[in-house]
């Protein structure tokens, strides 16, 4: 015969388990509906981010050609200009002295570990329309 202290741990027991589940599966679906909410949520920031990367570029390519002005974009490669510093027959200190920077920036724009701030870029511009007598000329004048 069992004992009555036995018999009511274990009714104690199976009763709260089923309590604890009935509580415990309202706060899993509420749990699967709130990840379901932030995985939307989630979604819509990076559309909206493309959105905006989008009219930002728009907004650019508008702002940066208005009609009746052509300005034109100076581009910069690390390979055209050792190309060029070699085409001239020039040391990286020359190539500095006309660009008006020091040899270690020449090097490192080379390596492509740095890139020319936007003020250097007319410099470099101007370099790159000069020939080899040109360019010795300027050193020697300079």
């Amino acid at each position: 015969m069992p004992n009555i202290a036995s018999v009511l741990k274990t009714e104690i027991a199976r009763i709260s388990r089923r309590e604890s589940r009935s509580e415990l599966d309202s706060l899993r679906k509420a749990t699967a509906q709130h990840r379901s909410a932030i995985a939307a949520l989630k979604r819509q920031v990076v559309e909206l981010e493309k959105r905006l990367k989008q009219s930002s570029r728009a907004q650019r390519t508008q702002n940066a050609s208005p009609v009746g002005e052509s300005k034109r974009q100076i581009r910069f490669s690390p390979q055209r200009l050792a190309a060029h510093r070699a085409k001239l027959d020039l040391s990286a200190k020359d190539y500095a002295t006309l660009v008006g920077v020091s040899a270690l920036s020449i090097y490192k724009w080379e390596s492509g570990s740095t890139r020319p701030r936007a003020a250097q870029l007319p410099a470099i511009a101007e370099v790159r329309k000069l020939g080899a007598r040109e360019a010795h000329a300027r050193l020697a004048g300079a």
